[in-house]
């Protein structure tokens, strides 16, 4: 069999596009190192937080909506609660780059929004503690995505409409036609007309095999979660949130399904190669103490340390997404560099990869996340 499109990495974005494809009738093969939803890449942690309104920049404003509005297609599609509408506020020092491109995001594209005072948010939300000299952007539409239920969900149903998967497969060899695309894996081979790499960390791993590299740093993040009091913190009360304030970068989450409040740190982290084994959380004395130190100041002291795990970020020179053709092979797709910032765009993403290989163009503009910058 050839298969019209093969996916190496079934991870947000390979699941996602996988859908996609199958559910616009082509034959799908996705391969994957492990078994996806996993916790060997940057899927894991159960929630995402998908913000609207965008700190990194207003040029990713217009995927952030079309993709909220294809979460809601994948609730309906599978009749599962992916999305809890919680609201996202953004904090930080009002002279913020990350706060002015917010409300910059919200002033382009009529976004509803609130613009609050630390004073204004210690009293709508009694489990944060700011200090006068920080303000807030509160997103009225964000909120959070159930990661791991999403993944699982394009997984049923991606394979409901006729996609193969090749789980715990090793990529041995790669041979590239005009026409066709051969994968040698161990024990098969998958033949396709085209091909899309969402390896994550791995992607110059598989890269490697036709001399090609790309400037992707995998980074080594940790996440913990509290313990919380759910009158104060549980999602039907309180919001999920990032924090910048020039120095650190922060983010969270309410808690869920009495969870507690999760929290991590954005920024730092340790490098890891593609292929090493992620050391365990609590490996190094900032797993607990950056996050435990931000919750104490920022929310309460009470607050105690429950579980953390690891994870990796993919991380580009610049910080934006790669999407694009590889060159010189125009039947090879890659997206990856999703620098820690991605998931919440998996949707939108799936649906450009999808576009990209049927009709060879996006209805969303893909020119920044073009490779064509690190020439």
């Amino acid at each position: 069999m050839i298969y019209d499109i093969a996916i190496i990495g079934a991870g947000s974005m390979g699941l996602s596009a996988g859908y996609y494809l199958s559910k616009a009738g082509k034959t799908v093969a996705l391969i994957d190192a492990d078994n996806p939803p996993h916790t060997e890449g940057s899927h894991h942690g159960e929630t995402r937080i998908i913000r609207h309104a965008y700190g990194e920049g207003d040029v990713y404003v217009p995927l952030a909506l079309r993709s909220q509005k294809l979460w809601y297609g994948l609730e309906e599609a599978s009749n599962r609660n992916i999305f809890h509408k919680t609201g996202v506020l953004n904090i930080g020092p009002e002279s913020s780059q990350f706060l002015q491109n917010v409300i910059q995001s919200i002033e382009k594209y009529n976004l509803q929004a609130e613009i609050l005072s630390a004073h204004e948010i210690n009293n709508r939300w009694t489990g944060y503690q700011l200090p006068n000299h920080l303000k807030g952007v509160y997103e009225i539409n964000s909120g959070v995505l159930m990661s791991e239920i999403a993944l699982q969900t394009y997984r049923d149903l991606a394979t409901s409409l006729g996609a193969s998967f090749y789980t715990n497969a090793r990529i041995q060899r790669l041979d590239v036609t005009n026409q066709h695309v051969m994968i040698q894996l161990s024990s098969n081979t998958i033949k396709a007309k085209q091909l899309i790499i969402t390896a994550g960390k791995g992607t110059n791993q598989i890269l490697s095999l036709l001399g090609y590299e790309l400037p992707l740093f995998p980074i080594r993040k940790t996440f913990s979660w509290f313990e919380a009091a759910e009158s104060i913190y549980h999602s039907n009360y309180f919001p999920a949130w990032s924090f910048a304030d020039g120095n650190e970068t922060y983010y969270g989450f309410p808690s869920i399904d009495k969870a507690g409040i999760k929290v991590g740190r954005h920024d730092g982290g340790q490098p890891v190669k593609a292929n090493e084994t992620l050391r365990t959380f609590g490996t190094y004395p900032e797993d607990e103490q950056d996050v435990s130190r931000f919750v104490h100041r920022y929310m309460s002291p009470e607050l105690q340390h429950k579980q953390g795990k690891v994870c990796t970020y993919t991380n580009t020179p610049d910080g934006d997404f790669i999407i694009d053709r590889l060159p010189n092979y125009q039947h090879i797709l890659v997206a990856c560099g999703f620098s820690g910032h991605g998931f919440k765009f998996s949707s939108g993403v799936g649906e450009l990869l999808s576009q990209l290989a049927i009709q060879g163009e996006t209805t969303l503009d893909i020119s920044h996340f073009s490779l064509n910058r690190f020439a």
